[in-house]
């Protein structure tokens, strides 16, 4: 069995353009003297590998704590892509997915330096699939990427976005990408991790 660790370091980790970066603040420290260590920190929601949970976009949408842990948690299909990712291109991933494994073609995980197209995005919703991951920190156009996000967190398709899979293989995982239990929450950060069970 082999674990990949797909999640990035927070405090190095990667920040969409405008968003607070990640900080650690000592509360006490036994460098200082103090019988213990004690840290805080703070973070925005989205920093990192993080999910986008539907309200993130939707004013009525789904909370992070209200999303079944079974979009988060089953078997996976990571595609290999570049460039942006056509309509055409989203029903190819699916049929080859679908075809390795009818479980993994729920949770789809594109690797590559990718961007979703509207029309991709239509398609991914439309096929009933429960997450979509993509190494960017965002799943559509960085400039404009509302309607994509509204294409899919309207169909209820949680997003792992900043997921690194540099040393993934196209082929069927097991997914664990679970958010923290935050209430009333757009999104959240999560340690996610692929296992190749046959390795």
């Amino acid at each position: 069995m082999k674990i990949y660790d797909i999640s990035q370091e927070v405090f190095s980790c990667e920040v969409y353009p405008g968003d607070p970066v990640p900080e650690k603040i000592a509360l006490k420290s036994m460098q200082e003297g103090e019988v213990y260590n004690l840290t805080a920190f703070s973070m925005c929601a989205h920093n990192g590998t993080h999910i986008d949970a539907p309200f993130h976009f939707i004013k009525d949408g789904k909370t992070v704590d209200e999303i079944c842990l079974e979009a988060f948690v089953g078997m996976a299909y990571v595609a290999e892509h570049h460039g942006i990712v056509t309509g055409d291109n989203a029903s190819q991933i699916l049929e080859k997915a679908k075809k390795q494994n009818p479980e993994a073609a729920k949770r789809i995980l594109i690797k590559g330096d990718v961007e979703v197209s509207l029309e991709a995005a239509k398609v991914f919703a439309s096929s009933n699939i429960l997450l979509l991951g993509n190494e960017s920190q965002t799943i559509g156009p960085q400039s404009t990427p509302m309607a994509v996000h509204l294409a899919l967190l309207g169909a209820n398709v949680i997003l792992l976005e900043g997921i690194r899979l540099l040393e993934v293989s196209e082929g069927v995982y097991l997914l664990n990408a679970a958010p923290l239990n935050l209430s009333g929450m757009d999104g959240s950060p999560c340690r996610a991790i692929l296992i190749d069970a046959d390795r």
